[in-house]
């Protein structure tokens, strides 16, 4: 029988807190099918460590910050848990400063229940009907190309970088996938699928890679390719709340670093997890009163 949950993990640093959200992981959930695509070029791991139930994607890619490259992490990540013999009905994306914040039997009632294929935060991106700053900033993201400079170039114009940002509201508009039948959409990268959403996120992938093309050419396109494929299927049931509790109360381009005094909130918020805490967060050992009494 099929695991309700499985966790593909992205991470890049802390291992200490990578082994210790995957042991919680262990505990809440009776050693699920986790895979984890670490990139091990900016921080070692011992994958000997960890227990026989996670499995490392070999080999990983070398991610940065903003870049198409986390879009395949994640697909190199969904492929492998696309391989598990007992593939899990649900698969939940975290990154390391993720914690769990409810039981693991309310977490599981909660996907069984849900008749959603896909829970994932999104908004429409449909210019020239910009409903907020925001979509303003996400239009001048997706709609735009980055157009590789020569370096000599850069020097001549005096720019310290070697890329080149065309906005396409009338010269750009062929170059860009999005149409009336392909439109864009946007919002954070984190989110939990179940097997059909999975497969249907992959094909796609494969099948039409001038949209994996025009993304390469945008920055942080882990915030709008994903949400842009599902939203975009006539067949997928798509539903925006993504089960975090994430505080941007700051106004900062991050989400608030979590402690203690946040904690009344976190409880309060029906949300499976949380995010960010930062290594060793006394908050963290709050939760785990919490969630394991």
């Amino acid at each position: 029988m099929s695991p309700t949950v499985g966790f593909i993990l992205l991470t890049h640093s802390h291992p200490n807190q990578i082994q210790r959200l995957v042991d919680r992981l262990n505990r809440l959930f009776d050693h699920p099918p986790i895979v984890c695509h670490h990139d091990f070029s900016q921080c070692p791991l011992s994958i000997e460590d960890f227990s026989e139930n996670i499995t490392f994607v070999q080999p990983p890619v070398r991610t940065r910050w903003g870049e198409f490259s986390l879009v395949e992490a994640m697909m190199r990540a969904m492929a492998q848990m696309q391989q598990i013999r007992d593939r899990p009905k649900w698969t939940v994306l975290l990154s390391s400063s993720d914690y769990p914040i409810k039981s693991g039997n309310q977490i599981v009632a909660d996907l069984e229940a849900s008749q959603a294929d896909i829970h994932i935060f999104w908004q429409h991106i449909q210019p020239p009907n910009f409903q907020s700053d925001w979509h303003r900033e996400m239009y001048a993201r997706y709609y735009t190309r980055w157009i590789p400079m020569p370096k000599l170039v850069a020097d001549l114009l005096d720019l310290n970088w070697q890329k080149l940002r065309l906005k396409p509201m009338v010269l750009m508009k062929p170059f860009v996938p999005f149409k009336q039948n392909f439109q864009c959409y946007a919002g954070q990268q984190w989110f939990c699928a179940n097997q059909r959403a999975i497969d249907y996120i992959l094909d796609y992938h494969h099948t039409h890679p001038q949209i994996a093309a025009h993304y390469r050419s945008v920055m942080f396109a882990d915030e709008s390719y994903f949400h842009t494929i599902v939203a975009n299927s006539p067949s997928l049931k798509v539903d925006t709340n993504d089960w975090r509790y994430k505080d941007w109360s700051a106004g900062e381009p991050h989400p608030k670093t979590l402690d203690r005094s946040d904690l009344p909130k976190i409880q309060a918020s029906s949300a499976h997890f949380a995010r960010k805490f930062p290594p060793n967060a006394p908050v963290l050992d709050d939760l785990d009163r919490i969630i394991f009494t």
